[in-house]
């Protein structure tokens, strides 16, 4: 019994096999650099001459089964994850971008007034824009082309996406506010807008649809209400 424990207890002490105190710094000096390091930059950081090379491939050896492998690439040495735990080690990260004053403007008017072309965006913002602005959005997957405009040259009109409602928690577009509503609130001067251009997209027809269920809903509800006060009479 008490050579299973010793058994044990040597496999903890020996795991990883000691290292010498320069073998030590070696180590120390890639694991703590930013980038692969050569031999040369090696031996100036340790604490006297030895046989560099020698080490690294003595470290090699003892870091080859293990979480982490210490690798040589152009003759730079380097310590990196085990290619084997290549599939647990990976990590999605989300790079925050900022929209421009265009691409903003752009998706606002494209959201209000859609399906809209190119030149229209144009004519209501009162300045041309840069292909990339389009592009912006389209790579967001908040904005894509919903056919073809049935006017001379057929220009591809634009649409939000299920994307950029899921994006900003939308059921769907009546959820935004109207533009009587942005005034009220102050965000927007709706004196300066044209309600006649304004209304006439794909969000409008939804409101419209939104305004017209709420209506007979009401009906529903004041017709329910006189019947059961006749009753209770």
């Amino acid at each position: 019994m008490n050579k299973k424990n010793n058994k044990k207890e040597n496999n903890i002490i020996n795991f990883p096999n000691k290292l010498s105190s320069i073998e030590k710094e070696i180590e120390a000096i890639i694991f703590a650099a930013a980038e692969p390091l050569d031999i040369d930059t090696i031996q100036s950081k340790i604490s006297k001459k030895t046989d560099v090379e020698k080490i690294l491939f003595k470290l090699q050896k003892e870091y080859l089964d293990r979480g982490i492998n210490l690798i040589c690439i152009s003759k730079k040495w380097s310590f990196r994850t085990s290619p084997s735990l290549s599939s647990i080690m990976q990590q999605e990260k989300t790079v925050e971008k900022k929209l421009s004053r265009a691409a903003i403007e752009t998706l606002a008017i494209i959201v209000y007034h859609q399906p809209v072309t190119r030149a229209e965006i144009e004519e209501i913002r009162g300045v041309a824009f840069g292909t990339n602005t389009l592009d912006i959005l389209m790579e967001l997957n908040w904005v894509k082309p919903g056919g073809r405009k049935d006017v001379p040259g057929k220009p591809i009109q634009y649409v939000t996406t299920d994307d950029f409602l899921s994006h900003f928690n939308l059921q769907k577009l009546s959820d935004l506010p109207t533009v009587d509503e942005l005034g009220a609130a102050g965000l927007i001067d709706s004196t300066n807008i044209d309600n006649a251009i304004f209304g006439t997209g794909k969000f409008y027809k939804e409101k419209q649809g939104d305004k017209k269920e709420d209506i007979y809903s009401n009906i529903d509800e004041m017709l329910t209400s006189t019947l059961n006060t006749e009753d209770e009479k």
